[in-house]
């Protein structure tokens, strides 16, 4: 660990922004749990290292800015191979000294669920802008508290949103803007993929997402996406009907040890938005993939249909839709995929956590407001313990408005 990682610094010289040796305004960040598989390949590696070796990113008012990471962690060894392999001057296990020291501005956390709220409340306490990965606590009423208790300390924070950023879902925007379907009517998505066992292939997901007690389940980790997705893109959520699965209960861990899965491997989610749009989406990690891609959402209107995916997208307008007759005594030989057209890539599309990053970091420095805040993070939460509550009960269940007033 560098001297310069926890060296008090003068309140004079933390009053002034830091400059590098290019004149660029240099944003110090703490980055919180980049050890773990997304903080350290989407938010370490492709965002923050990706903007600082670029040189910064430049503002829309014409000045420039980059980054220096302080990686936290609590093995001091895993943390200086990282330091090491990626030209990082600064970590440390001591999250307590680096909240207390000026110099970094920014706390970013990518730590499991359940070590998330504490970790928030001390860079709250702390005065640092806050970037954060979701969900952001373990219940909506913590997470609605963390949003006022940054809201009374003058805190600004971001939260994740990578889903609005994927390519697919981009064009998709831009079909909505255009008025390209009419009203829209429905949407349905399918994400999910296989997820092994563990036994005689290791599983692509951590163990603890498949225990309760750790904060796993797919509920928790998938439905505050949707949330955003749907409110973003089609309307607020208004109600949801959900039932959780937990289809393969026996499972291996890291250390090929058996365990039995308590939280759910699959969600069917039915949800109700403003403008009477019925969303409809699946969420599994035992679905094998029959698709063209991992997540995929199918929107129909009546002027026009999409089908989205991370990357893709094509459509059909309402005077290109052919007229089917159901005949289930006769073979259909009509090729229904070639009914749909691709919509262009025009745009370059750069990796939608950094692209994210970026349009944070712009509102941080120039004092903007930032929408994608701690409120948006805790309607993402009240919609995940919304389905789990319906998955218990059985019936469905009305979202009440959150505020922070």
């Amino acid at each position: 660990m560098t001297d310069t990682t926890l060296a008090p610094a003068s309140a004079e010289a933390s009053a002034r922004p830091r400059t590098n040796d290019n004149g660029v305004r240099e944003i110090g960040m703490i980055m919180n749990g980049v050890s773990g598989r997304m903080g350290y390949r989407q938010h370490l590696v492709r965002s923050i290292l990706a903007i600082r070796d670029q040189g910064g990113i430049e503002l829309p008012d014409g000045t420039k800015v980059t980054v220096k990471p302080l990686l936290v962690g609590r093995s001091e060894a895993k943390l200086a191979d990282l330091a090491a392999k990626h030209g990082i001057e600064d970590y440390t296990t001591d999250l307590d000294a680096a909240l207390a020291d000026p110099r970094w501005e920014i706390y970013a956390d990518f730590l499991v669920t359940k070590a998330r709220a504490s970790a928030l409340r001390k860079a709250i306490a702390a005065g640092k802008t806050i970037y954060t990965e979701k969900p952001t606590a373990e219940t909506v009423a913590e997470a609605l508290e963390l949003a006022k208790l940054a809201q009374a300390a003058g805190v600004k924070t971001g939260v994740v949103h990578d889903k609005l950023y994927l390519p697919g879902l981009q064009k998709l925007k831009r079909l909505i803007d255009s008025g390209f379907f009419g009203r829209i009517l429905s949407v349905r998505g399918e994400f999910g993929y296989w997820v092994f066992e563990g036994d005689w292939q290791p599983a692509q997901r951590p163990s603890w997402n498949y225990r309760a007690e750790d904060g796993g389940g797919i509920i928790v980790d998938m439905f505050p996406h949707w949330n955003y997705v749907l409110e973003n893109l089609f309307g607020d959520v208004k109600t949801v009907y959900a039932q959780a699965a937990v289809h393969i209960s026996d499972r291996w861990d890291e250390k090929g040890e058996h365990y039995t899965a308590t939280a759910e491997d699959a969600a069917y989610g039915i949800f109700e938005l403003e403008g009477d749009i019925i969303a409809q989406i699946n969420s599994s990690w035992t679905v094998r993939v029959n698709r063209d891609e991992l997540v995929e959402f199918h929107v129909d209107g009546t002027h026009g249909s999409a089908v989205v995916g991370l990357f893709g997208a094509k459509i059909q307008h309402r005077n290109a839709t052919p007229k089917p007759v159901w005949n289930p005594d006769l073979a259909d030989d009509h090729d229904y995929d070639a009914d749909w057209a691709e919509v262009p890539t025009n745009d370059v599309f750069q990796n939608g956590f950094r692209q994210q990053w970026e349009e944070f970091l712009a509102s941080y420095v120039l004092d903007t407001p930032y929408e994608f805040d701690l409120l948006s993070g805790a309607r993402g939460v009240l919609l995940a313990e919304a389905g789990l509550q319906s998955s218990r009960e059985g019936r469905k269940v009305e979202l009440p408005t959150l505020s922070l007033d």
